[in-house]
């Protein structure tokens, strides 16, 4: 029922597949941080091309916009609203490519076996107006569909491409969403999938792993995935992003031992751990910015030693957080996770962020911080998962299992009330691309991750 994970966050590579002429732009509202990010280019790449890919849309024939499907090299595709434009105004690599209009959609009637990153060609049809689109896959024959990345703009005559680092194992196949814009329209080309170097899904951990419910992002450690970088610690565990150098999620296990009376240590410090070359955010990156050094796992969720809480201050740990988040309902909200663990709970927790701008205590939308090197995240999201103390803790998750998940706005204007915030598993899974709850069986997963918590 559930996809593996996919991260939300998009990162240009040159595949060599098409000329990256000009950047892409990810909102409307685009910020300098998002051009640099879409304009990086990956080291080397040893994966391996799909067969049938790239897919250049240079066979076929469609001329109307009628839904039809059309035999293409790769194999078989529909379009629906959608054509093979070869005018002057059509952008393209070659002699043709895919012309969308309207809410048009672009779909393979085919599924790859895995798929590690894809990669598109896109821009505007001629003199047309900006349009946005967004990729969608789905592992179970087109039954169903789920997001993968951001929602992207076409602002630009110029082909420019984009790629979704996806790491899907599996059979899986791919469709493209034109959302905005009208009867404005966008050209698509050179439609690439990557299938090496996929990493099959670890066996289940044990009780009170950092891992446990799954990993939302089926992150990797390996400096191939640098927006979606795996970090296995003692104390919790993360996915990384090298481009928002920020976590992109968390994820870690609370019980009654994790709980002491060591004093918090204030020791920011900067992650000397992660892989050479990539930027290490200090401890004194946040200064002056307006936004706090906001602990994705909470200093106060691990007080049994020194180390264990000394951890939770490593630099990779933090997110620009607005004050007001950071120390109001955030603060409460994690307090109350600890007072669950008191009253003879454990809990697992994975938090996190997505998006760019967030208004700190100076007053103003902030994309970036630190002369443009850490990402500034617009929402900040929570799931936790309450179990009274026991054994064997995944097969004990029920569909009456309390999840609390909540989604906040990074800004200083919130309310105080942390219930105030309160959604679903499936609306954060939405935002941010994630599969957060992956090793609980399916049918569970329906219940509790569609249920907002209301005690």
């Amino acid at each position: 029922m559930k996809a593996l994970k996919k991260l939300s966050l998009l990162a240009v590579l040159c595949l060599g597949l098409a000329a990256c002429k000009k950047e892409n732009q990810f909102q409307p509202e685009t910020n300098l941080f998002e051009q640099k990010l879409n304009s990086k280019a990956a080291t080397a790449s040893t994966q391996a091309i799909a067969a049938g890919f790239p897919e250049d849309f240079e066979s076929g024939t469609k001329g109307s916009y009628a839904t039809a499907s059309v035999t293409l090299g790769s194999g078989s595709w529909s379009l629906n609203d959608a054509l093979l434009g070869n005018l002057a105004a059509d952008a393209k690599n070659g002699s043709q490519s895919v012309r969308i209009r309207n809410t048009g959609t672009l779909s393979m009637n085919f599924d790859v076996n895995g798929a590690d990153v894809v990669s598109i060609a896109h821009a505007k049809y001629g003199t047309d107006a900006n349009s946005t689109w967004q990729l969608w896959y789905s592992t179970n024959g087109g039954s169903s569909w789920l997001q993968s990345g951001s929602t992207i703009t076409s602002s630009t005559t110029t082909l420019s491409t984009v790629t979704f680092n996806t790491a899907i194992v599996g059979n899986v196949r791919f469709q493209i969403r034109k959302i905005s814009g009208g009867t404005a329209r966008i050209n698509i080309d050179d439609f690439s999938i990557s299938t090496g170097d996929i990493t099959n899904p670890p066996t289940t951990p044990g009780d009170n792993s950092n891992l446990l419910l799954g990993n939302p992002s089926n992150a990797v450690a390996s400096t191939s995935y640098p927006e979606n970088y795996l970090m296995e610690r003692t104390y919790y565990t993360l996915s990384y992003s090298k481009t928002r150098a920020t976590p992109n999620w968390v994820s870690w296990h609370i019980g009654s031992s994790d709980l002491g009376s060591t004093p918090r240590q204030d020791d920011f410090r900067a992650d000397n751990t992660l892989p050479s070359g990539w930027y290490q955010v200090s401890s004194s990156s946040y200064s002056g910015s307006g936004f706090d050094r906001g602990h994705n796992c909470p200093s106060a969720d691990r007080t049994i030693s020194v180390a264990a809480n000394s951890s939770t201050f490593l630099m990779s740990n933090m997110m620009p957080q607005a004050p007001n988040n950071n120390q109001g309902p955030w603060a409460d909200l994690e307090n109350y996770t600890r007072s669950l663990v008191t009253a003879g709970n454990e809990v697992y927790v994975i938090c996190g962020s997505y998006g760019s701008g967030g208004t700190g205590s100076n007053g103003s939308i902030t994309y970036t911080i630190d002369n443009g090197k850490v990402n500034v995240p617009s929402n900040t999201w929570k799931v936790i998962v309450v179990l009274s103390n026991g054994n064997n803790d995944l097969s004990r998750i029920t569909s009456s299992t309390r999840v609390i998940t909540v989604n906040m706005p990074n800004t200083n204007g919130l309310n105080t009330n942390w219930k105030t915030y309160r959604t679903t598993v499936n609306a954060v899974e939405s935002a941010t691309g994630y599969d957060i709850l992956s090793n609980v069986p399916a049918a569970i997963q329906s219940v509790i991750e569609s249920a907002t918590d209301n005690l």
